[in-house]
């Protein structure tokens, strides 16, 4: 039996990702929401099936099993927590959510109700990056103690006037937008936690952030959890001047030498010798899109855990909360301290 699938946000990335899952044999596209009347008609036209302005009318109305998620960041705690109570599970683009709280809450619900929650971080299905991921984990450049990443767009000049630069739709600019990727592709390629963060941002008279400078301590775990990785690592996030051609490094140091990537390359130095990664498949836009929703799919159908659990937003909302709030009061934030409080935990010691 196909997987009936409801969307809630039809337009841009909703409109493509819809497009995508149509392809699939064991998907049906069986409702819509969608506050534009706009794209509620354009969904209408190409999917014959129910379209509503409000996500809780068609909660109300249909009987889905998977909803996919596209919408203003600020929207997608109370939407996704509404599919749960609806039973159904849900694929949320990033940031998961904002706000610490409503991200613990969110993993949380997911766990209680037996709900898929998977995040939209496209680059845990690219090979470069699990090409990346692989060289750090298999011990080649040594113990891992530091990472340099950096992101730049013209991301104001595109997005000046819309949604996203509305702090009250978006919770943030540059950084909880693209800058999101480059904080996930970080952690997840070091299989780290982060631990603490200092901060500064740069609005340059907009409303929202539009530049970012973050200082890092990283937690990893190796050996099975025996010993562990502290990294020290930056971030800087750019969001004007690059002149229409995004630009964007990532480089993990270790005591045998390191690993880069740049210009759309993996480079591995080791041993006094450079070597190319071996990095093999289609990396495009449309290519990772479609493997991360079939990931979706497959985990909604099977009843198991996806590639990109709501862990992973877990910890990028929790690091970008936390940057934001060490940019606000110039003070270096405990992050892990931060997330245990949000969850009811134990709050570590400090090292």
């Amino acid at each position: 039996m196909a997987i009936r699938l409801g969307a809630i946000g039809l337009g841009g990335l909703g409109s493509i990702e819809l497009g995508l899952y149509d392809e699939m044999d064991d998907v049906e596209i069986a409702a819509g929401a969608d506050v534009s009347a706009g794209a509620r008609e354009a969904f209408a036209e190409q999917y014959g099936a129910p379209v509503y302005e409000d996500h809780a009318a068609m909660l109300a109305d249909r009987d889905l099993d998977a909803v996919n998620i596209v919408t203003p960041h600020t929207l997608h705690y109370e939407q996704a927590m509404d599919c749960f109570e609806a039973g159904a599970d849900v694929f949320l683009e990033k940031p998961m959510v904002t706000g610490i709280e409503n991200a613990a809450a969110l993993v949380d619900a997911a766990a209680e109700r037996g709900r898929v929650l998977q995040v939209g971080y496209q680059r845990h299905f690219d090979p470069l990056f699990r090409e990346l991921r692989r060289v750090v984990s298999s011990g080649r450049i040594g113990e891992v103690h530091a990472a340099n990443a950096y992101l730049g767009q013209d991301w104001i000049e595109l997005q000046r006037g819309s949604w996203r630069t509305d702090p009250g739709l978006s919770g943030g600019g540059q950084l909880y937008d693209s800058g999101s990727h480059l904080l996930d592709a970080l952690l997840w390629t070091l299989d780290a936690e982060p631990r603490r963060v200092a901060a500064l941002v740069d609005d340059r008279g907009e409303a929202v952030d539009v530049n970012s400078a973050l200082a890092l301590s990283l937690d990893r775990e190796v050996d099975g959890g025996s010993s562990g990785d502290s990294v020290t690592a930056t971030v800087g996030v750019v969001g004007d001047g690059t002149n229409g051609e995004p630009d964007e490094e990532l480089v993990v140091w270790g005591s045998e030498g390191h690993v880069r990537y740049a210009d759309d390359r993996l480079t591995v130095h080791e041993g006094g010798a450079t070597y190319e990664g071996e990095v093999t498949g289609d990396r495009d836009f449309e290519t990772l899109t479609r493997r991360k929703l079939a990931d979706f799919v497959r985990a909604v159908a099977d009843g198991t855990e996806p590639a990109v659990p709501g862990s992973f937003g877990l910890r990028v909302t929790a690091l970008t909360e936390a940057a934001y709030e060490a940019a606000e009061t110039g003070r270096t934030v405990d992050v892990a301290k931060r997330l245990a409080t949000a969850r009811g935990g134990a709050v570590p010691a400090d090292d």
